[in-house]
């Protein structure tokens, strides 16, 4: 019996070590533009049935709860909180901000498309509108080496005012990919997620319709890591571990006495 209860405390170790490590990655960006937060989900463990529910007691009675022992934690999958975090106006004519549901679409050097919500956008040398690690957008869109001004519309139109006319050119369209389960892209760092079987297809399209948010010019958004909550996570998940350790140290002594004894 002792050992079983070393298993289990074990188990919420382990537990409580994965989500500690959830916490430190939330706080760890904290200042990270467009980062979503994750929480840790956990799930029970199999149980060991010593006796049935209802199974018989006596010739006329039964059980009526039975004997299920559990087995312990684990930690079940981590789910990407999808709130809005905070627009924040930066007065960059590249920064944009999705206001509502949707990523941006990057190239990927391996061909595939990205998904962010980064709208920290530059320009490259060729004009080519890029993310700061030089990843170009998708649809490209190429900024004319005379434009004075550039200006991002709520739809995503990307319009420059060239020298010489005294219209503004409009230079396309940025679109926005939405998911059904947006908690099922998959992050590979530097901002970028990509589509998985649970994700869904990408519905991709303009700005502000179908469901699709609108964007801001001149504006990104921040992390909605909320850092008291973290922090109150931070302390709940320490004592947990603690009472898991001290679980440990009182099975060690259980077991230690009744070898003495024995």
């Amino acid at each position: 019996m002792s050992y079983g209860a070393l298993h289990v405390a074990r188990t919420g170790l382990d537990a409580q070590g994965f989500r500690m490590q959830v916490i430190a990655n939330n706080l760890a960006n904290v200042n990270t533009t467009g980062f979503k937060r994750d929480r840790a989900n956990f799930e029970t463990l199999g149980y060991q049935i010593m006796t049935q529910a209802g199974a018989p007691s006596s010739a006329e009675n039964r059980y009526a709860t039975g004997l299920n022992l559990g087995t312990g934690v684990e930690l079940a999958g981590t789910s990407r909180m999808e709130t809005q975090g905070t627009l924040q106006t930066t007065g960059n004519a590249l920064d944009v901000a999705i206001e509502g549901a949707g990523y941006f679409q990057v190239q990927m050097p391996d061909g595939r498309t990205g998904y962010t919500r980064a709208g920290n956008f530059d320009r490259a040398p060729d004009g080519t509108i890029i993310t700061p690690d030089g990843k170009p957008i998708q649809p490209q869109i190429q900024i004319p080496e005379d434009a004075t001004s550039v200006s991002i519309g709520a739809d995503g139109t990307v319009s420059a005012q060239v020298a010489g006319q005294s219209e503004a050119t409009e230079l396309g369209r940025i679109e926005i990919a939405r998911f059904a389960n947006p908690s099922g892209l998959q992050a590979i760092g530097d901002n970028i997620l990509v589509e998985t079987a649970s994700s869904g297809a990408p519905l991709v399209g303009a700005a502000g319709e179908e469901g699709r948010g609108t964007l801001r010019g001149g504006m990104l958004e921040g992390s909605n890591v909320n850092v008291v909550e973290e922090l109150v996570d931070m302390i709940e998940t320490q004592r947990a571990y603690e009472v898991n350790s001290k679980m440990i140290q009182a099975t060690d002594e259980m077991m230690k006495n009744a070898t003495q004894t024995l």
